[in-house]
């Protein structure tokens, strides 16, 4: 995808972004802490639910990983036959990343150009990226070239307009009425849906653990 997309000149802009306390409870609320952990829990339903082979060996990845945190969450999760690897776009944020995951593939790239072959991954992870994206379509289309026949795609997103309503309820982007910095794109749980079929292929299950949603496709 990189001769389409220009990344010099995208709104999104993740260098500007602090993403330190993402997915943990540090400077948040033991409230936010219990959102937090529910909604992994119902990452590694769609995970469970999803009927990945329980014999050879499966690769999966996990773009757009930040810090780390959420990886370390994913690797406790996986069946034992399935290795877990990341990559992050931000450079400064890779130290970090492998630090929390020591041993672990994480690699700097783009989710409109990834560095792997055609049908190189059974299962994907896109959490709490697809909202600060300028093409979300483009980038569904690129984890679709990197999935196997049969690949999974676990994707996350805030789910709007519940997502801004809390933000104002705790005084938070108020003069943003509620937007999060960094987020382009705003997805009801239908309307993400319909994105993902349209540009990926058809959803076959849903989670909705407040205040997100959480959808898994498969690449037929």
């Amino acid at each position: 995808m990189s001769d389409i997309v220009d990344h010099q000149n995208l709104r999104a802009t993740p260098e500007q972004e602090d993403f330190n306390h993402k997915y943990t409870e540090e400077g948040s609320s033991k409230r936010y802490g219990k959102l937090i952990d529910n909604y992994f829990r119902n990452v590694e339903l769609l995970v469970a639910s999803a009927k990945l082979p329980v014999k050879g060996k499966l690769r999966a990845i996990e773009l757009g990983c930040g810090e780390g945190f959420s990886t370390q969450r994913l690797a406790k999760m996986l069946p034992k036959n399935v290795t877990l690897e990341a990559s992050e776009y931000v450079a400064e944020l890779l130290p970090k990343a492998r630090v929390k995951n020591p041993g672990m593939t994480i690699t700097e790239e783009s989710v409109y150009d990834l560095k792997h072959e055609a049908e190189t991954f059974d299962l994907v992870f896109l959490l709490e990226v697809l909202e600060h994206l300028d093409y979300p379509d483009k980038a569904l289309i690129e984890i679709r070239r990197v999935l196997k026949p049969g690949g999974v795609l676990v994707l996350g997103v805030p789910r709007e307009p519940l997502w801004r309503a809390l933000n104002m309820a705790r005084g938070k982007y108020l003069t943003r009425l509620g937007n999060t910095i960094g987020h382009l794109n705003h997805w009801s749980t239908l309307t993400l849906k319909r994105h993902v079929a349209k540009n990926f292929g058809p959803v076959e299950a849903t989670k909705t653990p407040l205040p997100w949603t959480l959808v898994r496709a498969r690449k037929h």
